[in-house]
């Protein structure tokens, strides 16, 4: 077939991309990848024994609903950025806002704290595995979040991988919460925000690798 024959029948041919494809393939990401993520949770950690007790604690819901608001804002932009000519606008602001809160939270319980509780405040019994198990529980989501990327037109890869990464590492940290037993602002403001930093920065490096046309 000549190249103008190609053109003149995908010109004229039907081309429309069905309504809401993009919001489809991540959702599907989603519950393909969250599933998973819960399975690393009971198989390697398991929820903590007094879950049911914590949910009447108002510190246990801002470990919770922070990573939750930082995914829902990387879902929008991801699914912008996975449109040729969509703006991102103001969606980073889901992302940034909830990291505000927290490290406000963080800098008030910081200097109302006694000086011998400060440090334990920050570093809690868990800083070690902390944000290797946010990134853990992220793995599945982002690995299914790419894979539905790289099938859509995202035109800002780096930009896209890293909506990924704030889209499961929000999702990873929330469902990590749902072990973890630290509760202070502080811990939560270094080590879940350094947890849920970590994919956003693998997505933007892995971007232009992965999702380039």
């Amino acid at each position: 077939m000549k190249t103008d024959d190609l053109v003149a029948m995908l010109a004229n041919g039907p081309v429309a991309v069905p309504r809401r494809a993009t919001s489809r393939r991540l959702w599907l990401a989603l519950l393909v990848g969250m599933p998973l993520s819960f399975v690393i949770l009971f198989a390697e950690y398991g929820p903590r024994r007094d879950l049911v007790q914590a949910m009447f604690w108002p510190m246990f819901w801002v470990k919770v609903l922070f990573p939750l608001c930082i995914a829902a804002a990387g879902f929008v932009m991801v699914q912008r950025l996975a449109r040729p000519g969509v703006a991102v606008r103001h969606a980073w602001l889901g992302a940034v806002l909830p990291v505000l809160g927290v490290w406000t939270l963080a800098v008030i319980a910081w200097f109302t704290l006694p000086a011998e509780d400060k440090m334990p405040s920050l570093m809690g019994q868990s800083w070690r595995i902390c944000a290797l198990s946010i990134g853990l529980m992220a793995l599945p989501v982002f690995a299914a979040t790419l894979v539905a990327l790289k099938g859509l037109a995202p035109t800002q890869p780096a930009l896209a991988g890293a909506a990924a990464g704030a889209l499961a590492g929000g999702v990873g940290a929330a469902v990590y919460a749902l072990h973890c037993m630290e509760l202070t602002a502080p811990f939560l403001a270094v080590w879940y925000v350094s947890g849920i930093a970590v994919p956003v920065l693998v997505g933007a490096v892995l971007g232009p690798r992965l999702l380039r046309w």
